[in-house]
């Protein structure tokens, strides 16, 4: 494998997708998105996901390329994440994973596999999944495995599913079937962490933001296109909340808040897993953009990677 790659990961609203752009425009890049979410067509205000004018002029790749209906899949990602990889590195530009979805990037950058399935098995998780909702069962999850179980949000019902699957199956827990934290590509992991107080103030002005952009009518319209019959995309933070309330089962300001709640738990989630990851070089998310994309260079520079060059041109 030719070539270093880069990856940008850190917490929901910590200022990945900035970073991941200056570092493309400094070292001669283009984006990968690693945000599970922005796989999603019409999926943009809710995840933050940035308008093409809003992208600097660098190419990104892995946007968009899901229907709403579509369940999300870890092992398809992984196939298109490492042929977006190769592709930049063959036309001699950087590759720059960016987001937050932790089994997303490290199934992009490791020699990581995927356990086996059971159609028969899938189909009694799913049916219980139904019945009972996702508590139960992350509560099962919980005593089986308390670590996977710490990664995963208890209303993600589709993971709850597949981690008691694996269980079932192999007989070991879910989070044993992740290797030990070994590359397939040589790689510099930047992580921008930011203060508690900080990260949940921006967390509450992102939504306040997302609300004022027009949120509710993104979800309304999706709704139209199946969204409440997508296994993944419905259960994501703010569309389920938005949801609820489109169904009349509480206020748009109950929705918000719990947005905003539920952002919160989830960023905290995002960092346990990052900070688990020793690779992963962690950068001051509070200094302005210039500061925090200078300090990116250095540690890439530190770490074996040319600091920067002139941009380069492409097609």
């Amino acid at each position: 494998m030719g070539g270093y790659v880069v990856a940008v990961v850190g917490a929901t609203a910590t200022g990945k997708s900035g970073l991941g752009i200056g570092l493309a425009q400094a070292l001669g890049g283009e984006v990968i998105n690693a945000d599970s979410m922005q796989l999603y067509r019409g999926m943009d205000i809710g995840t933050a996901k940035l308008p093409a004018a809003e992208r600097g002029g660098v190419p990104h790749h892995l946007l968009d390329i899901w229907d709403v209906k579509q369940p999300a899949s870890v092992a398809e990602y992984q196939l298109l994440a490492r042929a977006a990889i190769d592709d930049i590195q063959a036309r001699g530009l950087v590759p720059i994973l960016v987001g937050g979805s932790g089994l997303y990037i490290r199934g992009a950058l490791d020699k990581l596999s995927f356990p086996r399935t059971d159609p028969e098995c899938r189909a009694r998780l799913e049916a219980e999944l139904a019945e009972t909702g996702p508590g139960p069962l992350h509560e099962r999850l919980a005593r089986l495995d308390p670590e996977a179980a710490a990664a995963i949000l208890p209303s993600n019902g589709r993971r709850i599913v597949r981690a008691l699957e694996v269980i079932e199956l192999s007989g070991e827990p879910f989070s044993a079937t992740l290797p030990g934290y070994e590359s397939l590509y040589p790689a510099v992991q930047t992580g921008i962490r930011v203060d508690r107080e900080t990260l949940d103030a921006r967390i509450a002005a992102r939504a306040e933001r997302m609300w004022q952009a027009g949120f509710v009518a993104e979800v309304r319209e999706l709704e139209q296109r199946g969204l409440r019959d997508g296994l993944t995309a419905s259960r994501a933070l703010g569309y389920r909340e938005v949801l609820r309330y489109l169904a009349g089962e509480c206020s748009l300001e109950d929705a918000l808040q719990d947005t905003v709640r539920g952002t919160r738990k989830f960023a905290r989630r995002q960092e346990s897993w990052f900070r688990r990851d020793p690779r992963v070089h962690w950068l001051d998310g509070t200094r302005g953009a210039a500061d925090l994309r200078a300090a990116a260079l250095n540690t890439i520079g530190t770490c074996g990677l040319p600091r920067g060059t002139a941009p380069k041109t492409t097609s």
